[in-house]
């Protein structure tokens, strides 16, 4: 099974409540450093296309997962959270289902959000702002 199998299972399994050990046991070996550098050629287009807002959560997730304090746990979570929601395949899609194929991908970013949040530092903030500053350009709030 691959890595980001193992993942989707992780993040299915851990919705349940089910034990998920022997899953993590399986990526162990995982070269995360490779697996983020490919992730990154995937997230800017699709962040193109979602918007500013809608990247914003993602390229946190991005950060997070480059994070060497990450559990692999977390990086699990996350990398499963990131290819759902920008890979064109999903469990419901949207073609089908309409909304609810937009909404399962909602889901599964706030479920992981949820459970990473802790470790969305000010540092990866910031990372993450320039990086949507390089993408979208500076966004200006304009003070009265």
């Amino acid at each position: 099974m691959t890595t980001l199998g193992i993942c989707i299972l992780i993040m299915i399994y851990f919705t349940k409540g089910k034990e998920v050990k022997h899953l993590l046991a399986r990526l162990k070996d995982v070269n995360w450093h490779e697996k983020i550098n490919a992730l990154i050629k995937r997230i800017q287009p699709w962040a193109l296309k979602a918007g500013r807002r809608a990247s914003r959560p993602i390229l946190q997730f991005y950060y997070v997962l480059a994070d060497e304090k990450t559990s692999t746990l977390d990086r699990a979570l996350i990398y499963a959270a990131i290819a759902y929601t920008i890979m064109p395949m999903d469990l419901i899609p949207s073609v089908v289902y309409k909304m609810l194929g937009i909404v399962d991908d909602g889901v599964a970013v706030l479920y992981v959000y949820k459970k990473v949040k802790k470790n969305i530092t000010p540092e990866i903030s910031a990372k993450v702002e320039s990086t949507l500053n390089e993408w979208f350009g500076m966004e200006y709030e304009v003070v009265k």
